[in-house]
């Protein structure tokens, strides 16, 4: 993971930005995310793709897919939140 941030929508564009600012620390070989709109928007693909990152995504239907990333994020920020949020 190089970075994370927030948004309450999934808008490409809040997607993209977060993209740009997290391949500001590193560049990795591999993309992978689920399907979702903001991540199959032609923008956010056109950046990795920029880059020369392999895209890496999800089966459709396939929710246990992210179970590894899940458990990272429940112990990296799991009760790190702000109430609310």
């Amino acid at each position: 993971m190089l970075s994370w941030e927030l948004s309450i929508t999934l808008e490409p564009e809040f997607c993209v930005a977060s993209l740009q600012r997290a391949l500001e620390a590193a560049v990795p070989q591999i993309f992978n995310s689920d399907q979702g709109s903001q991540f199959t928007s032609e923008a956010f693909l056109r950046v990795l793709e920029g880059k020369r990152i392999l895209i890496s995504m999800d089966g459709r239907g396939r929710a246990l897919d992210n179970v590894f990333v899940e458990r990272l994020w429940d112990g990296e920020i799991g009760g790190g939140l702000p109430e609310g949020v």
